[in-house]
């Protein structure tokens, strides 16, 4: 079992930044990838970006690829989403996911067993 629990969502200004974080619990020391997903009202849940355990393979969505970075510290058992150059249209309650697993990180969302609650991020124009 792994808990996962988000934070650092708000509201921003188009252009601005905000940094997610999700803190993973459980059993983490077997190593899992994360997913970071996210859903606007009356959207499906769409990939944003995953990265494995060691942090050598990441994927992000066209969507955010030169905006967002995601990193983790395993120590901390913490992977951030770092989202800059924010657009309206990123404004949707963001959620991580882990998956147990090697090779690149997926970016299928029934692939991933565990998920966070979720965090609101609202950028306004």
């Amino acid at each position: 079992q792994v808990q996962l629990a988000e934070s650092g969502g708000g509201l921003v200004q188009a252009g601005g930044s905000l940094r997610l974080s999700c803190a993973a619990s459980g059993r983490t020391s077997n190593g899992y990838q994360l997913g970071w997903f996210r859903q606007a009202p009356g959207n499906e849940r769409e990939f944003v970006t995953a990265i494995n355990w060691s942090s050598s393979s990441t994927v992000y969505s066209d969507a955010v690829k030169g905006r967002f970075t995601v990193s983790r510290d395993n120590a901390k058992n913490t992977v951030y989403l770092q989202m800059d150059s924010l657009k309206p249209e990123d404004t949707a309650v963001y959620y991580c996911a882990a998956r147990f697993g090697s090779g690149r990180p997926s970016s299928y969302a029934s692939s991933y067993y565990y998920w966070g609650q979720g965090t609101q991020v609202t950028v306004s124009s």
